[in-house]
């Protein structure tokens, strides 16, 4: 049951922001919006206000936003279709915006709750290469042979660049000492056995919670590229059943890893949105730009057909890495 509750609130937090920026950003340019959803299936409630019809619908997995003129031609000025190019990008960005704004709430969150490791030594594991070369609980690490350690992450690059020995600088009582430490393989990796202090500092939340979005949007971009260049197989590709089983498995880990799954998928959300394939809003931000420079040698309709057949090849991708999922759950 938790799992359920969970995954709907995970699909709710990446989809209806999505379309809730589309919403906003096209009320704001003056593009006609039929109708604001959120949820999928039959309505629930709904209520016409003005031109718009606002209605919650039965399936909690998200939402949409239905402008006028987005997927058909019409003749109504304040139309999709009949808007400025910065006005249709303006509205085909927005969502993707909205997803990276979450994702980076998100984590600025996290940081401020569990706090942020900072370069203070918390905890020295006893029999570690840290314990053994003299490093002590409250010393401040400044150093790593000639480089200068400014936040935790700098440690850890830096000791898996010297993994057969270190000269660690540590800050004791006010000064400094250096200790020769050479890190062991644990899992992996490599490590010298300390534990950093945290800090819940707002400042060095949001610092560090941009920072981790940054972070993962480069992750998102080197993944999209391995698969597109074969170093990764689309078999491995997850959907809907995939994010399933990840948040059940995040119920082990706790909330922490449900929350960074939640900001991960967001920006994976933005990311592939604004891929340039048809039916995608990169897709439909290519045609924006196309137009502008050849004029109306590209009709709606011809547009219209092209989204159309993106939209069947997407479909077919989902059934594709569903039965993916499905097929790994019963390995």
């Amino acid at each position: 049951m938790l799992t359920a509750i969970l995954a709907v609130f995970l699909f709710v937090i990446m989809i209806f922001p999505h379309e809730l920026g589309h919403f906003v950003v096209a009320k704001a340019v003056g593009v006609k919006v039929n109708e604001f959803a959120f949820g999928m299936g039959p309505a629930i409630w709904k209520k016409q206000k003005g031109e718009t019809l606002y209605a919650i619908r039965i399936f909690p997995i998200g939402g949409y936003c239905l402008m006028e003129g987005e997927n058909e031609e019409s003749d109504n000025e304040r139309a999709f279709n009949n808007k400025s190019g910065k006005a249709k990008i303006a509205v085909l960005l927005a969502g993707s915006v909205m997803n990276v704004l979450i994702a980076i709430l998100v984590m600025i969150i996290l940081m401020g709750v569990i706090g942020s490791p900072t370069t203070t030594i918390a905890k020295v594991e006893s029999g570690s290469p840290a314990y053994t070369a003299g490093i002590q609980k409250g010393d401040t690490i400044v150093a790593v042979n000639s480089s200068k350690v400014k936040e935790w992450n700098d440690l850890s690059t830096l000791i898996s660049k010297n993994t057969k020995g270190m000269t660690i600088t540590v800050n004791r009582n006010g000064a400094d000492r250096e200790l020769q430490v050479t890190p062991v393989k644990s899992d992996g990796r490599y490590i010298v056995g300390v534990t950093p202090a945290v800090s819940h500092n707002a400042f060095t939340a949001v610092k560090n919670g941009i920072i981790s979005t940054v972070t993962m949007t480069r992750t998102m971009f080197i993944s999209l590229q391995q698969l597109f260049s074969g170093q990764v197989a689309a078999k491995n590709l997850s959907g809907p059943v995939g994010i399933v089983s990840l948040v059940h498995q995040s119920e082990s880990y706790g909330l922490y890893y449900f929350f960074y799954l939640l900001a991960f998928i967001s920006i994976n959300l933005a990311v592939i949105n604004m891929l340039p394939l048809p039916a995608l809003d990169g897709g439909r931000i290519v045609f924006v730009i196309i137009r502008a420079i050849t004029g109306k040698k590209i009709t709606d309709s011809m547009e219209a057909t092209v989204h159309a057949a993106g939209m069947i090849l997407l479909l077919g991708l989902m059934v594709f890495v569903t039965w993916n999922d499905i097929v790994r759950l019963f390995q």
